[in-house]
């Protein structure tokens, strides 16, 4: 594993001094009106550690919580990438699941982008914020919210027991594919327990043999028979493990991707996803992006966003 952060766009400040960031901020927040362009050139080009000190200082220096001044001067789709940026990654993850999932109406779509693209490691540390910061537990909240098989696989995800070694068993391997194969497009139904014990089980270099080993037997890639026997939710779900298995910057690029073409923008993942991929592979998305799409990223947010929240975007973005 590379460090983290080194494929990222948003890097260490040089010389970084909390104090004059404070004070920069507070006379962003100053009089009438906010200068959002001070905001952003702060909150955009300083790493997640480098902020928390800001907020830190900020506290010291102003008696009061930054995230809260900044949530009552600023709105929309601007606000919610800034308030993301000023949170842990954990805490920040923990709260989008419990966005997606209190309210009416399930966002499964988060719950799916989060579990299925997470360490064990992170899980477990987004599940103890959860509790501390909402007093509940997620893995009871998530079953309150789902159901079915896709509530199943939630749970495995959740319990964050993936093995995580290295280690492939060709035999292994050629069993699990012929299982999944006998489990899809070998029958008649699907026998769906067979896709989670495989997919959210294994780790990842063993179940990229599965997927060769699948192709074999089934003369087809494993995502269009995840396509061809399962829908909605579930699908959804199994096809985001198999694609993060596969290239984890290409599954974000396609989250993005999606989330701007044809009418509408949906806000909510293209916040989620530039938020919380600017520091670990944003340089890694941009270029399957431009790879999958034949277009920039860059381009593609320029002409889907507009006002400082394009602006804010676009420098977690990255030039060209």
């Amino acid at each position: 594993m590379a460090a983290i952060g080194n494929r990222g766009t948003v890097k260490e400040a040089a010389g970084f001094d909390p104090e004059s960031d404070v004070k920069k901020l507070r006379e962003a927040m100053k009089g009438m009106g906010t200068d959002e362009a001070a905001v952003i050139d702060v909150v955009s080009h300083r790493t997640i550690a480098q902020r928390q000190r800001i907020k830190e200082a900020y506290k010291q220096a102003v008696g009061k919580d930054l995230a809260e001044d900044l949530s009552s001067e600023l709105s929309g789709n601007f606000k919610s990438v800034v308030l993301g940026l000023l949170m842990l990654p954990p805490v920040y993850d923990a709260y989008e699941l419990r966005n997606a999932i209190k309210g009416a109406g399930t966002d499964e779509a988060c719950l799916i982008d989060i579990l299925a693209s997470r360490s064990n490691a992170e899980v477990k540390t987004i599940s103890s914020f959860y509790r501390k910061e909402y007093g509940k537990d997620l893995e009871k909240d998530v079953c309150g919210d789902t159901s079915g098989m896709f509530q199943r696989v939630l749970v495995s995800l959740l319990s964050a027991g993936r093995d995580e070694t290295e280690k492939v068993d060709d035999a292994q391997a050629v069993k699990d594919a012929k299982e999944i194969y006998e489990a899809g497009e070998g029958r008649w139904g699907t026998d769906e327990v067979k896709f989670l014990t495989v997919l959210c089980v294994r780790n990842m270099k063993h179940l990229l043999k599965v997927f060769d080993e699948y192709k074999k037997i089934a003369g087809r890639d494993i995502e269009d028979s995840i396509k061809r026997e399962m829908s909605g939710s579930l699908q959804d779900v199994f096809l985001a493990i198999v694609k993060v298995i596969k290239n984890k910057p290409a599954f974000f690029a396609e989250r993005l991707y999606k989330s701007m073409k044809g009418l509408g923008t949906t806000d909510s993942i293209l916040i989620r996803v530039m938020v919380s991929r600017a520091e670990i592979d944003m340089l890694d998305i941009k270029a399957e992006f431009l790879k999958m799409y034949g277009k920039t990223l860059h381009s593609f947010i320029k002409g889907d966003t507009s006002g400082d929240y394009r602006k804010i975007l676009l420098e977690l973005c990255g030039g060209e």
